[in-house]
């Protein structure tokens, strides 16, 4: 996220708040439609898993596996969000704001792990999330969207 914040303080020194503004919202309403199923399209990804061979790199397995998985450079996406976030932090939040942004990214990817662990070893957490996709899909993106937006108001 430093990198992302780092880099996105160029193009929110230069160009002006309302192009910036106007290109993230057309990012958001895109992510929105593709979140409730309106409209299909793929996002980048990098669609395979951490290999298993990493567990069997002693301390720095743990330290390769998390950095692999918490920047997207192994892992399926099947969500726009996190492609939404990087965004909003290069182009609208402002440089500080970017490091709570990044830690809420990493509270919501440690809870679904938690969540489906601690709910049972059969399988039925992931049945469960299946049945309620539909609904949690679209209230997630809309709840990203607006805290982008309201995050971003002027106190």
């Amino acid at each position: 996220m430093f990198a992302a914040a780092a880099l996105g303080a160029l193009p929110q020194l230069l160009v002006p708040a309302p192009v910036r503004w106007a290109v993230f919202g057309a990012a958001a309403l895109a992510v929105l439609l593709r979140e409730t199923g309106v409209a299909r399209f793929p996002v980048p990804e990098n669609a395979r898993l951490v290999t298993e061979d990493v567990q069997h790199l002693r301390e720095w397995g743990a330290l390769q596996f998390g950095f692999e998985m918490g920047t997207g450079m192994r892992t399926y996406s099947p969500s726009a969000l996190p492609h939404l976030a990087l965004l909003a932090v290069l182009l609208v939040v402002p440089f500080p704001a970017a490091f709570a942004l990044g830690a809420g990214f990493a509270v919501g990817r440690l809870v679904m792990p938690l969540m489906s662990n601690a709910w049972s070893d059969d399988g039925s957490w992931t049945e469960l999330w299946a049945r309620w996709d539909a609904v949690a899909r679209p209230l997630l993106a809309l709840v990203a969207v607006a805290a982008f937006g309201l995050g971003m108001l002027p106190a």
